[in-house]
């Protein structure tokens, strides 16, 4: 499959195939209290702990990038192999899934996939669920390639400010961006990167779902993002990577997370 996204009738015709792996990473957004069956899980999906295990621990920054190492490791952990079949999803429909999407593409696992719609679309279509239910699996054998070039640090993006070749495409809030409403972040101002483009990451979805490709190409035409190099932010590479997993249904080549986002830009500049 070339398509990075899946159905849910292409999930549940899938589960019982043994290379298949899917993966609940589910947490709370920080702007909304919205939440769906946080008791409920896809059957024999496996627990994606972003906050806790796929984290860099050691950072200030709230969502950094685990080192390729750390993410071995718990992915291992997880049961995940170098051939296995992973689908990933949320239970807020299009949130943290795309996040961890992108982790697995940039250590160039290559079957890896978000599930359109999340939870709430698996509920809406009465497929089948379980309570969740603390597991242990067999270590798998899941080896990273870690694809640095694809993680952008604020050194590099300050240095690409005003390079015509370079567009920061911001996922966060109209308000935020233009510094006209607050960050959910305590202490940390709002306004935008100089020079970035702002795409609320609402913009993508429909229905709790992505847009079409035809209108999502809409959304990208605006930019004019031919023979650019677009990097995606937000207020902590989190939101980001629903923009980037749109940009990459219609835009070749469109991997790239500025990891720190504004929390990192707004308490430096």
């Amino acid at each position: 499959m070339t398509n990075p996204v899946v159905s849910s009738q292409w999930l549940f015709e899938n589960l019982n195939n043994l290379n298949l792996i899917v993966l609940d990473a589910s947490q709370k957004a920080i702007t909304s209290d919205k939440t769906v069956e946080n008791n409920l899980q896809i059957p024999g999906a496996r627990h994606f702990d972003l906050k806790n295990n796929f984290r860099d621990s050691s950072s200030d920054l709230p969502n950094m990038l685990p080192s390729a190492v750390q993410f071995e490791l718990e992915a291992q952990k997880l049961g995940v192999n170098s051939s296995s079949i992973i689908v990933v999803y949320d239970n807020l429909g299009i949130y943290s899934s795309p996040r961890v999407w992108w982790m697995f593409k940039i250590m160039r696992h290559k079957n890896v996939f978000v599930l359109n719609g999340g939870l709430p679309d698996w509920l809406k279509n009465n497929y089948p669920t379980e309570e969740k239910q603390p597991q242990q699996y067999e270590l798998g054998n899941f080896k990273t390639q870690f694809n640095s070039a694809n993680v952008k640090d604020y050194d590099f993006i300050k240095a690409k400010l005003n390079n015509e070749k370079n567009i920061v495409i911001d996922a966060r809030s109209t308000g935020r961006f233009n510094g006209t409403a607050p960050e959910p972040r305590e202490g940390l101002r709002s306004g935008h990167i100089p020079n970035s483009f702002n795409i609320p990451f609402g913009d993508v979805l429909e229905n709790g779902k992505y847009k079409s490709k035809e209108k999502l190409a809409k959304v990208f035409s605006k930019i004019n993002p031919e023979n650019k190099e677009l990097i995606y932010s937000c207020g902590s590479g989190l939101t980001a990577c629903i923009i980037l997993l749109a940009g990459e249904l219609v835009l070749p080549n469109t991997t790239s997370v500025y990891d720190g986002s504004w929390t990192e830009w707004g308490q430096k500049e």
